[in-house]
């Protein structure tokens, strides 16, 4: 047992330096032997009488024996020495290791590990009592556009000047951290409640009021901001960083440089939000949707001629579920393209047992938009059914044609030159421009809802008219949407702007009972 400790020990040490050790020891064996031999020998010498001969060798080996341990001393200092810089070597590269493990190597500034550290480490320090630790989390508005329009090295640039931005415009005590891609974090400690934290946004904001200029150009990059108070709105990392992130999501809806900070009702919406998109899903795999049918009227008979297929959505525990609800939702998951497949399928058959004068009216969501094999795969959707294409309008709204106008402008020629008709839906709520309507091949727009809700009102009745003539003047027809059953009196004031059809509102309908409706005079018919 006692040998094999040694063994091991040896074995632990490095090559090179077992060597050197084995060398030590073996010039300090010969230099002991070789002094015990001299003693010995002096010691013969004065047993021969011959005293200065023995004084001779005496002397001899003593200065032997001393430039041997002069040689002995070099050696371990120069051992001492190499050590002395590998050790300092290695501790170069962990001060490096350690510097890159808490460093974004783009920017320079802390990277994530680092800035939850920080954070966890702020947590478990409480401020004074009034006041709070601001935690601050950022993300770039149109540095997408940046990237995919300029390449990646501009993107780069671009995140550089940014961080700089963000370190000029922060307390000395504060950490800037870059968390990836265009995401950034802030950790301001020690402010003064919300006051000195709004004092922290309002100087962040003000850091991207100018463009940022690099090599190819200006670029207007803006952001979003989402503030949480510690330790009042979290006690530990993870919660405080993901209640920053809720109030994140609610300044990004404003598509401007703004800043919020979170509160619970944010957490509430989402939250529920996260369940319905579980739910959703869930809907979408079991097919828990039903399709309904809101009439299409022409005024002058205020006979049915077409009907606008929605769906609808039963929540075992919400009821009704709007589509306005659901829709965005399925927009951000991709679920989109599932269920807009699956509506235009259950439309077309249904249309496809209609009398060949009734039109199917079907919207076109952002995500169907964009994807380039939509024209073709509804075409044979409606071929499958046995649905003439121009029977079938495709209603596209003026948000989603401004967003991507060169795609929609493509998707509209491919689904005309199959024969189906294409209409601008929402017109009038201020996203389109003549320029964008001028240069699309439209068969027809629809007023939005909101001005026929109010077309009593002789203001927006002149608006009503003045946006018939704008579509009348681009040559298209004029419909409108949202048209409450029975109103006579809207119907005729819709008539006196030109417009002959207009889509019900608050009226919808199975698929079977939607044949007994076609031909039915819905509302009067208009002297």
């Amino acid at each position: 047992m006692s040998t094999s400790r040694p063994r091991r020990f040896l074995r632990r040490l490095p090559r090179r330096l077992r060597l050197r050790e084995a060398g030590i020891i073996a010039v300090v064996m010969i230099v002991a032997g070789y002094i015990a031999v001299a003693f010995d020998l002096f010691e013969a010498s004065l047993h021969a009488a011959d005293t200065a001969t023995a004084m001779l060798e005496l002397d001899e080996a003593l200065a032997l024996g001393v430039l041997l341990a002069l040689i002995m001393l070099g050696v371990a200092l120069r051992q001492y020495r190499d050590q002395s810089r590998e050790i300092a070597r290695r501790r170069e590269a962990e001060t490096e290791a350690r510097r890159l493990a808490y460093q974004d190597p783009l920017t320079g500034l802390a990277n994530r590990r680092r800035f939850e550290e920080r954070l966890a480490a702020a947590i478990a320090a409480p401020p004074a009592a009034g006041a709070a630790h601001g935690l601050f989390l950022l993300d770039l508005n149109g540095f997408k556009q940046v990237n995919d329009v300029y390449g990646h090295g501009t993107g780069d640039e671009v995140l550089m000047v940014v961080a700089n931005r963000l370190m000029g415009a922060v307390r000395d005590s504060d950490l800037v951290a870059r968390l990836g891609g265009d995401e950034f974090a802030v950790l301001a400690p020690h402010l003064m409640g919300p006051e000195g934290a709004t004092s922290v946004a309002l100087r962040l904001t003000r850091a991207f009021a100018d463009p940022i200029t690099s090599g190819r150009g200006r670029h207007d990059v803006g952001t979003g901001i989402g503030i949480a108070l510690l330790p009042q709105d979290a006690g530990d990392p993870v919660e405080a960083l993901r209640r920053a992130d809720v109030a994140l999501y609610r300044a990004k809806t404003e598509r401007r440089t703004a800043f919020r900070f979170f509160e619970t009702q944010m957490d509430d919406a989402v939250r529920l939000r996260e369940a319905l998109e579980i739910d959703l899903r869930a809907a979408v795999a079991r097919g828990g949707f039903d399709l309904l049918y809101q009439p299409s009227i022409e005024l002058d008979t205020g006979r049915v001629s077409g009907f606008e297929a929605v769906i609808s959505w039963q929540h075992p525990v919400h009821g009704d579920i709007p589509p306005e609800r659901f829709l965005p939702i399925a927009e951000d998951t991709g679920l989109i393209h599932g269920l807009g497949r699956w509506m235009l399928e259950q439309a077309a058959r249904t249309a496809a047992g209609w009398p060949a004068d009734v039109t199917l009216s079907v919207d076109l969501l952002p995500g169907q938009v964009k994807d380039p094999a939509f024209a073709a795969d509804a075409i044979r959707i409606l071929a499958e059914a046995g649905l003439e294409a121009g029977r079938v309008e495709f209603d596209i709204a003026e948000s989603t044609l401004v967003g991507d106008p060169d795609t929609v402008r493509a998707l509209v020629g491919d689904l005309r030159s199959a024969g189906a008709r294409v209409a601008l839906a929402n017109f009038g709520t201020g996203y389109s421009s003549l320029y964008h309507l001028r240069d699309l091949e439209l068969d027809r727009v629809k007023i939005d809802r909101s001005f026929i809700q109010r077309i009593d009102e002789a203001e927006t009745a002149r608006l009503v008219q003045a946006l018939a003539g704008l579509g009348e003047g681009l040559g298209l027809d004029v419909g409108a949407e949202g048209l409450g059953a029975g109103t006579g009196i809207a119907a005729d004031r819709l008539m006196a702007s030109g417009i002959r059809n207009a889509s019900t509102r608050g009226r919808s309908v199975t698929a079977a009972e939607s044949l007994g409706m076609i031909g039915v005079a819905a509302i009067p018919p208009m002297p």
